[in-house]
């Protein structure tokens, strides 16, 4: 099974009592693996630089909704570290800023805002400690927000693991696995719980297209964690789900609305409306943190666009005519209505919706 704690890490931390003033109480870098290079190279890359941090959500280095709220809150203690600030509002001014930079990377995934407003929210709750303090106060929480996501994804794949039998094959879509978490995944997180109860599971990978997510690296985790794995291109999935091969499908997502439309990596949408066509159970699978539950409905989910190269020079190989024109939207939203069940890490949470996401969301 794959060590969820090597894909997100920080390093050189030394998380002991606030030391003399003007010493900088942790040396640390936040760590990450360059998700760009897999799956023919496994390459690390550490920083503490605001652009960096950005700049590595943006391109994807990171990707995953969970992932990226780990990292970003990992990566603003990583930057504030370095902070020379003679007051705490003072400092915290200075991580206000560096927040509102991370911010902007990426528009779609609700736990980059959340995670960044509960680091900035640990801060002001101790406007009268130190600076020194205020660095190891806003490193001790990102760290709490990494050892809760490994415990959320535990409790998903625990949740999802009760809809898995013996020899089920599942379809996902894109990656939400291990790489798009600190822990097991969320999509991913039953199919890894289910196989360490002793059963027998099939996953066929959609290779999600345009940039791979599904074939490069949710493939590349499941067969580093001895999970039998097919891909398959997008457009297959339907003659794989009449064939009858597929028994389940469960995606993960990077936000949720009120009333449970769901926005997911491009072409999750499809997907649903294959499923219910099929007959085959669509589950979302995701933590509370992802529900947001100041959007009423989908039509409230920004959705990111993306640079055309990645349609028409994908890995840098020309794939269409020079100068043609491109529509790359990263995300659709899939109707609440086709959702058979959402996964999450306080249990299965069925229709009707918004009742039942307002219970566990406690809005």
């Amino acid at each position: 099974m794959l060590d969820p704690v090597r894909w997100i890490t920080f390093e050189g931390a030394v998380l002991s009592a606030p030391p003399a003033a003007g010493v900088n109480p942790f040396p640390g870098k936040l760590r990450l693996i360059d998700q760009t290079k897999l799956p023919s190279e496994l390459v690390y890359v550490e920083t503490d630089d605001i652009e960096e941090v950005s700049d590595f959500i943006r391109r994807l280095v990171v990707r995953g909704a969970p992932a990226i709220g780990c990292a970003a809150a990992l990566g603003l203690a990583a930057v504030a570290q370095h902070s020379v600030a003679s007051s705490s509002s003072e400092f915290i001014g200075g991580v206000e800023v560096a927040a509102e930079r991370i911010a902007v990377s990426r528009p779609t995934a609700v736990n980059l805002f959340w995670a960044l407003d509960r680091c900035l929210a640990a801060l002001k709750s101790k406007t009268d400690a130190p600076v020194d303090e205020l660095k190891i106060v806003l490193l001790r929480e990102a760290l709490s927000i990494v050892d809760e996501d490994i415990a959320m994804c535990r409790a998903i794949g625990e949740h999802g693991a009760e809809l898995l039998r013996d020899g089920m094959g599942v379809l996902t879509h894109c990656n939400a696995g291990a790489l798009a978490t600190s822990g097991l995944g969320t999509a991913l997180a039953p199919v890894y719980t289910a196989t360490e109860n002793g059963l027998n599971i099939r996953v066929f990978s959609d290779e999600t297209r345009p940039l791979l997510q599904g074939s490069r690296l949710t493939a590349w985790e499941l067969m580093n964690a001895g999970v039998d794995v097919v891909v398959i291109c997008d457009s297959m999935a339907a003659a794989v789900m009449r064939e009858g091969k597929v028994d389940v499908v469960i995606v993960g997502a990077d936000r949720i609305a009120a009333n449970g439309d769901t926005a997911n990596k491009i072409g999750t949408y499809g997907l649903a409306v294959l499923a219910r066509r099929h007959g085959i159970p669509f589950h979302v699978a995701a933590p509370v943190s992802t529900f947001d539950i100041s959007i009423p409905d989908g039509n409230g989910i920004p959705i990111e666009e993306r640079v055309s190269d990645e349609i028409v020079r994908g890995f840098g190989i020309p794939t269409a005519p020079v100068g043609v024109g491109v529509y790359n939207p990263a995300f659709d939203v899939t109707p609440a209505d086709l959702v058979t069940s959402f996964i999450t890490d306080v249990g299965l949470v069925d229709p009707p919706y918004p009742e039942k996401l307002s219970e566990v969301t406690g809005h």
